[in-house]
């Protein structure tokens, strides 16, 4: 399956129905009246977080959905049939967005969390509701009104509780397919990670999940390479662990690099709890892991740890020391999300 996390779509909801002029005609029943029934109401459009999704590849074949208009009102006072509702499905963690891809109009985090986004217009009168004591036979009827429309932007932002930065080639998607049953493409080449990953850890019987992101070079944020818009989905977030490349030129310039590109993404992802790792220790002479450990606790001015994930040096450690700020996280998001007890005297 093709991974897609943004696309543009059309919504409109259905217009409402028109009301009905008519009048009662029956064999020996004179001045029968006015019958006509009112329009029914046009389907609303519906955002759902639906179980069984991780892409908006499904908005990449169809970017229009219309609901259905209401239908008129008929004789004998009979309301017209309300039209049917849209409804787009959507996984977990989608945002979804004004035209001007800034205005957040809906967030859905959970499965079965659903919106309505446009609402249906209402049906018309029908005559029957203009009968008066003075007008015992309205000719009149009301026209449904219209529905609603609007362009709308789906953007998915991942679900995990820890993410993996670095740059290209730092080790990100080995670390990954070492500590979880997920199977990314690894090899010796730059930007091997086209897409993000998702795996979930298991430590000591306790479990969060881990997201694999596209490396980031220089000029990410001005569109080098393949961009920074991947960073939206470790937003959310608990802790970082930043990966850097013990085998590079220079350990401490390649962690500020990365950690400038995070700042110029902006969305609080430098505030975030960040464990620093030279990777790759196994393939560095003692005197060059000495170096390069030295020049990276200079640049982030903390004690990076040393790992390897082909040899599994250092992984637990890093993994251990994950779960305890992602077990934290939760429970202050637990805590935030707790409703506050009425206060009495």
């Amino acid at each position: 399956m093709k991974f897609l996390d943004q696309a543009k779509v059309y919504v409109r909801s259905g217009d409402g129905g028109a009301g009905c002029v008519s009048f009662r005609r029956e064999k020996f029943i004179e001045f029968g009246g006015p019958d006509g029934g009112d329009g029914g109401r046009g389907g609303d459009v519906w955002i759902e977080c639906v179980d069984g999704l991780n892409t908006l590849i499904d908005y990449r074949y169809q970017q229009h959905f219309k609901a259905k208009k209401g239908d008129h009102g008929k004789g004998a006072n009979r309301t017209g049939a309300r039209g049917a509702d849209v409804v787009l499905k959507v996984p977990a963690g989608t945002e979804i967005l004004d035209e001007d891809e800034e205005t957040v109009l809906a967030d859905l985090t959970e499965i079965g969390q659903r919106v309505r986004l446009l609402s249906g217009g209402n049906g018309g009168f029908g005559n029957a509701q203009f009968k008066t004591s003075t007008n015992q036979a309205p000719r009149r009827a009301n026209p449904g009104l219209e529905g609603q429309e609007r362009w709308i932007w789906l953007r998915l932002k991942l679900i995990a509780d820890a993410g993996l930065v670095g740059l290209p080639n730092a080790g990100k998607s080995t670390f990954l397919a070492a500590t979880t049953a997920a199977k990314p493409k690894i090899a010796d080449y730059p930007f091997t990670t086209l897409h993000p990953g998702l795996g979930v850890v298991r430590v000591d019987d306790r479990e969060f999940v881990l997201a694999d992101i596209p490396g980031l070079i220089e000029g990410a944020h001005e569109g080098a390479g393949i961009g920074d818009r991947f960073l939206a989905h470790i937003v959310r977030c608990g802790a970082l662990l930043h990966l850097v490349d013990g085998t590079s030129d220079h350990a401490g310039k390649a962690y500020k690099t990365v950690r400038a590109e995070l700042a110029a993404y902006g969305h609080g992802l430098v505030d975030k709890p960040e464990i620093v790792a030279l990777s790759k220790a196994d393939a560095l002479s003692p005197e060059l892991l000495k170096q390069q450990k030295e020049r990276l606790q200079r640049a982030a001015k903390k004690k990076p740890l040393l790992l390897s994930a082909q040899s599994g040096q250092g992984v637990q450690e890093a993994l251990r020391t994950l779960l305890g700020i992602v077990e934290t996280a939760r429970a202050e998001a637990a805590e935030a999300a707790r409703p506050a007890k009425e206060w009495r005297p």
